[in-house]
C-alpha cells in the first residue's frame, strides 16, 4: 500500500510539474490551467490487456453506446479478471454468437481476437512495453489487427503515463485546439503538430487540456469501465 501511495504521489507531482511548465510556456494554456486546475488524468486501467480491449470497444462509437455494448459483453462472462474483462484465453474461446448477442460487431470481434492472439503468443508483452521507447510501443501495438496509431497514443498516455504524446489523429484534441487557439478553418494533423510543438516535452498534458476545452469535463478515459 505504501508503494502504491508513493507511486500516486509521484504521479501527482509529475502532473503538477507538467502544468507549471506549460503555464510558463503558453499563455493560452495558462488561462486553461487557471480554469481547470492542474493536469489530472484518470488512473490507468488495472492492466494493459483490459485497457486495449476497452479502446477497441470504444472505437468509432459514442461513449454511451460503447459503454452499453461493453457492459452487455462483460456480463456474458461468469468469471473475469479484476478489471471486469475476460482473459485473452476466454476471448479466444468465446463463440461468435456471444459477441453478436452483446452487440459487438464482426469487425470488433476480429480485433479483440487478434489482440488476444498477440497477448497469448507473447508477441505483445505488457511488462516489456514499459521499457520500450514511445515509437517501439507504437510499433508493437499497431501489429494488432484494428489497433492503429491513435490506439497506441491513447495507451501511451493513459496506461504508460508517457509525458510527451501528441495524438494528432484525435478529433477531440484538434477540436480543442480550434477553440482554444481560435484557428480559422480545419485543424489538420499538420497544424495540430505545429501547435503542439510549443508544449514539448509535456504534450500529453497539453492534449488533456484540449479535451477539456472540446468536451467540457469529459475525456476518453473518464468513463467508468462498467
Amino acid at each position: 500500500h505504501r508503494d502504491l501511495h508513493l507511486s500516486f504521489r509521484r504521479q501527482r507531482q509529475m502532473c503538477i510539474r507538467d502544468s507549471l511548465y506549460l503555464q510558463e510556456k503558453d499563455p493560452i494554456l495558462r488561462t486553461l490551467i487557471e480554469r481547470y486546475g492542474f493536469y489530472r488524468p484518470s488512473p490507468p486501467t488495472s492492466d494493459g490487456w483490459s485497457s486495449l480491449c476497452r479502446t477497441i470497444m470504444f472505437q468509432q462509437l459514442a461513449g454511451s453506446a460503447a459503454s452499453a455494448i461493453q457492459k452487455r459483453w462483460l456480463a456474458s462472462y461468469k468469471r473475469t479478471l479484476q478489471s471486469g474483462f475476460p482473459s485473452p484465453r476466454q476471448v479466444l474461446n468465446t463463440r461468435s454468437d456471444v459477441f453478436k448477442a452483446a452487440g459487438v460487431s464482426q469487425q470488433k470481434t476480429s480485433y479483440l481476437r487478434s489482440l488476444a492472439e498477440h497477448v497469448e503468443s507473447g508477441e505483445l508483452d505488457f511488462d516489456e512495453l514499459t521499457n520500450l521507447t514511445d515509437e517501439d510501443v507504437i510499433t508493437r501495438i499497431t501489429q494488432v489487427h484494428g489497433l492503429g496509431v491513435w490506439s497506441a497514443h491513447m495507451f501511451l498516455m493513459s496506461q504508460l503515463r508517457r509525458p510527451n504524446i501528441l495524438p494528432v489523429g484525435d478529433l477531440g484534441v484538434r477540436n480543442g485546439m480550434k477553440i482554444a487557439y481560435q484557428v480559422e478553418g480545419l485543424v489538420t494533423p499538420k497544424v495540430a503538430s505545429e501547435i503542439g510543438q510549443r508544449w514539448e516535452p509535456y504534450c500529453s498534458a497539453g492534449s488533456w487540456y484540449m479535451w477539456k476545452v472540446a468536451d467540457g469535463d469529459q475525456d476518453f478515459f473518464n468513463d467508468p469501465v462498467n
